[in-house]
């Protein structure tokens, strides 16, 4: 179904994900985000967190990742090392398909992205490796 929502009024329904870390449960991540809209590969999500998330890779595409308040600091690890972008609100990126990534957020950051599924997550310290 072709729909337009409004991003506010969804984010202002939902809590924001404070201290992510290595301990927050999925169930705690998911709260803290919505599907704003499905697309054919993944979705569109919306949310607010403050921390760092855990490591992620979308094997299936590229990954669309909007900032719209806050800052992050994200991660990519690619085949030449680890590329570190600087983002606050109104800046957008795309985390090419099949590479680990991750967001650090201390004062809290809304995003949005496009994400295609499945996503993968690792808790390691280089989840190249695995270890």
């Amino acid at each position: 179904m072709i729909k337009a929502v409004d991003i506010e009024k969804i984010l202002a329904g939902l809590p924001v994900l404070r201290g992510r870390g290595p301990d927050t449960s999925e169930d705690e991540a998911n709260a803290a985000f919505a599907t704003l809209v499905e697309t054919q590969d993944g979705g569109v999500f919306a949310g607010s967190f403050d921390g760092e998330s855990p490591w992620e890779r979308h094997p299936n595409g590229d990954e669309l990742v909007q900032v719209l308040a806050g800052a992050t600091t994200l991660t990519i690890l690619t085949d030449d090392g680890a590329e570190v972008l600087e983002m606050t609100g109104g800046m957008v990126t795309v985390v090419p398909q099949g590479c680990w990534h991750r967001f650090s957020a201390p004062n809290g950051v809304t995003v949005l992205t496009m994400t295609p599924q499945p996503t993968e997550v690792s808790t390691a310290e280089d989840p190249r490796k695995g270890t």
